[in-house]
């Protein structure tokens, strides 16, 4: 039974920010070798250090315009990708690189407040998002966010039954 849904930056979204050389804030989106893991916010996969090439642009994950709107940094990649297609599973690659990927949860409103906030750590992010939704009626969506950069790498989603 499904309880959440991984929802990664469109293709279509990467291909117009590809086309336009500029993100949503009119910034010039730069290219560079990866010299980090990521990930890609569309496919969700790890960027290959000194191997693939990567955009760097501004985003924000929010439709709302408040406090919380947290524009900042995130890395698509250069070329174009799939989306993430597992959305019913955290991906796993993230998942289990622990050492480059410390993640936060960070849960929202219908308004867009900010309403939760947990450090994923040595829990498993699958079992603790599926505890979050369950124990947190207030929490709308999640937000997952390096722990570290505080950068957006995608949203979750609450599946209905």
């Amino acid at each position: 039974m499904q309880q959440f849904k991984i929802i990664p930056l469109s293709k279509d979204y990467a291909k117009q920010i590809r086309a336009a050389g500029k993100d949503g804030f009119g910034h010039t989106i730069i290219e560079q070798t990866a010299t980090g893991h990521g990930p890609c916010r569309v496919s969700l996969k790890p960027f290959r250090p000194g191997i693939d090439k990567r955009l760097l642009l501004s985003h924000s994950p929010f439709a709302i315009d408040n406090a919380f709107n947290q524009p900042g940094p995130i890395f698509i990649h250069a070329d174009e990708v799939e989306e993430y297609a597992d959305v019913y599973r955290f991906p796993p690659e993230i998942k289990n690189d622990r050492e480059h990927f410390h993640l936060t949860l960070i849960g929202y409103d219908t308004a867009q407040m900010m309403v939760y906030t947990e450090l994923v750590g040595n829990k498993d992010v699958d079992d603790l998002i599926v505890q979050i939704f369950t124990s947190h009626p207030e929490v709308d969506y999640l937000h997952v966010r390096s722990a570290e950069a505080c950068c957006y790498i995608c949203k979750v989603e609450r599946v209905n039954h």
